[in-house]
């Protein structure tokens, strides 16, 4: 039977669904009613085409990665390159079609929560293409991670928001966003940058970032004389990238799909985002979704190199696929990202994200497991330039603990 998820309510199996305040509930009824039209719409459609063709430069090449390739010494490897859009990242995807939304819906204002910057990013560019006023909502600790994208957002005329409540990470910039998006629902829009929230949000996010699979299927296609991939990889924070990779596929039951989440330093410790592997289900931003909490139900900090992974929730989507079993979904620590972040710099001369370097770390070890007679698609989500220092940082503190120079 074709996978025909969410339901009206909008659960995706037993997750999902609308936890809001009723000062809320209007402005995502009416989120709900504009999206369902817009849908239907050849107009709205055809403007969102044109854009991210002629704005974002899509579609990206599905690049087969032959040193990597080489390198894992298995299965082919093919690098959806989402680097290359327009801002350098999968993120502009979403936020251009929810700003045209928003611009539908006559909304006057933007508001976003961002952690490692990029949807901050491209929420402002969105917003600056349309002269919308934009505020984005940063944890302090994000802010200082990603000075480089505050001054980005900032350049583009956003207002970066630094958010001191919390662990001042990703989870405390959604709280803020939300509440703000309370005091001001008549004329503003909350784009939400994953696939989170209540609903509809998760279906919105997934159905603009679904692009990326329909592109990929179609290009793997014809590389490979009409043949579909073994398996699929993304990483997973909140999760857009990974559900715009693998919705497209989620009927082809061949099609292995694979999520890596943030070990940070390890399962085993308290230090990472490692949410299906160690969460359990509850509800968090509007949306009831495996979360990582403690026994009375508070939720727990996240810790990732990556600041875009550091989320102590998923997608409701990827919790029905871990719990119907259609993806599996791995943990990747840090010094395996910061390996992968290195290896494909040198070996495909490409600086990945910190992000998608989870998921190279994890595509590498699973291409010499699946073997050469098969074939995966990654989605490198984004590009590296926004961790370059940190990396720097980070490898030069490790050499000096070991008492030598880094090269």
């Amino acid at each position: 039977m074709a996978y025909n998820q969410p339901n009206q309510e909008g659960f995706y199996g037993e997750f999902g669904g609308r936890f809001v305040p009723e000062t809320l509930m209007t402005a995502v009824l009416e989120l709900d009613k504009a999206y369902r039209e817009s849908k239907k719409d050849p107009a709205f459609q055809a403007e969102l085409d044109e854009l991210l063709k002629q704005y974002v430069g899509r579609e990206n090449p599905l690049y087969f990665a032959k040193n990597l390739t080489a390198y894992a010494g298995g299965a082919k490897i093919y690098l959806k390159r989402e680097d290359l859009n327009h801002t350098g990242a999968h993120k502009i995807n979403n936020a251009l079609g929810q700003v045209l939304l928003a611009k539908r819906m006559g909304k006057k204002k933007i508001i976003a929560e961002t952690g490692a910057g990029q949807h901050g990013v491209a929420t402002a560019t969105a917003a600056a293409l349309f002269n919308m006023d934009c505020n984005i909502y940063m944890g302090e600790e994000d802010v200082k991670r990603q000075a480089l994208n505050v001054f980005r957002m900032e350049l583009l005329g956003a207002k970066v928001e630094s958010v001191t409540d919390g662990s001042r990470v990703l989870k405390d910039a959604v709280n803020a966003a939300l509440r703000a998006w309370v005091a001001q629902v008549d004329d503003t829009h909350y784009i939400m940058g994953s696939a989170l929230g209540p609903h509809p949000f998760p279906e919105i996010v997934r159905d603009y970032q679904s692009v990326i699979g329909r592109e990929a299927k179609r290009q793997f296609a014809e590389q490979n004389a009409g043949a579909l991939p073994d398996a699929l990889v993304a990483c997973v924070g909140g999760g857009s990238n990974a559900i715009g990779l693998f919705y497209p596929f989620v009927d082809d039951s061949t099609v292995a799909m694979y999520g890596t989440e943030a070990a940070g330093r390890g399962v085993d410790t308290d230090e990472h985002a490692a949410t299906l592997t160690k969460g359990r289900p509850g509800v968090l931003h509007g949306a009831l979704m495996d979360v990582l909490q403690d026994e009375q139900g508070q939720i727990l900090e996240a810790f990732s190199i990556s600041a875009g992974l550091d989320y102590p929730g998923i997608g409701p989507e990827h919790s029905h696929f871990n719990a119907i079993q259609r993806a599996t979904y791995v943990p990747v620590t840090d010094e395996e990202a910061l390996e992968a972040f290195q290896l494909l710099s040198r070996i495909e001369g490409i600086i990945p994200a910190l992000e998608s370097s989870h998921a190279i770390a994890y595509a590498v070890k699973l291409a010499k497991e699946l073997g050469p007679e098969k074939s995966m698609i990654v989605c490198l989500s984004g590009r590296g330039d926004k961790d370059v220092v940190q990396v720097k940082e980070r490898l030069e503190s490790e050499a000096a603990q070991k008492g030598g120079a880094h090269d």
